[in-house]
């Protein structure tokens, strides 16, 4: 079992190298703007997952992932050469929901501004329900001398 902190230097390393051969360039016609967001290893180093957005539609996102998984072993083959470690990890492509994930909040996020907008609006002509003034009164000189409880049970 290999150290996080060994496991975290590859990942970073993994993740340099693949987005290098991105950016060089694939030969493939169906890999659109893709970005390496997060790369992450086994603890055994045996498997480097790597997270990926893709900027356009679902069908040019679907059209990336098939890319992606056909050139895996040509970035395997990459990575081995620029790495220094006995076995080369497997690769997995993951697509990162990070940009869905982000318009879901924001989306929640406008919904209870609006919701709040709308309750500051009922409140501004609202009054309070009960007696203007709630809280318990001290007892006069009547109805202290007559034995009356308090209102409130004192």
């Amino acid at each position: 079992m290999a150290d996080s902190e060994r496991a975290r230097k590859m990942a970073d390393r993994i993740k340099v190298i693949v987005a290098e051969r991105l950016e060089k360039g694939l030969k493939d016609p169906r890999l659109g703007f893709v970005t390496i967001t997060d790369v992450r290893v086994s603890g055994d180093l045996q498997l480097a997952s790597i997270f990926y957005t893709v900027y356009g539609s679902d069908e040019e996102r679907a059209a990336s992932a098939e890319a992606l998984k056909s050139a895996t072993g040509m970035l395997r083959t990459e990575v081995g050469r620029n790495i220094t470690a006995r076995l080369t990890p497997k690769l997995e492509f993951i697509a990162d929901a990070i940009p869905e994930n982000a318009r879901h909040i924001q989306d929640l996020l406008a919904e209870a501004q609006k919701r709040d907008t709308e309750v500051s609006e009922l409140a501004a002509g609202a009054t309070h329900a009960g007696d203007p003034d709630p809280y318990l009164k001290p007892r006069t000189g009547e109805d202290a001398a007559e034995g009356e409880p308090r209102s409130g049970g004192w």
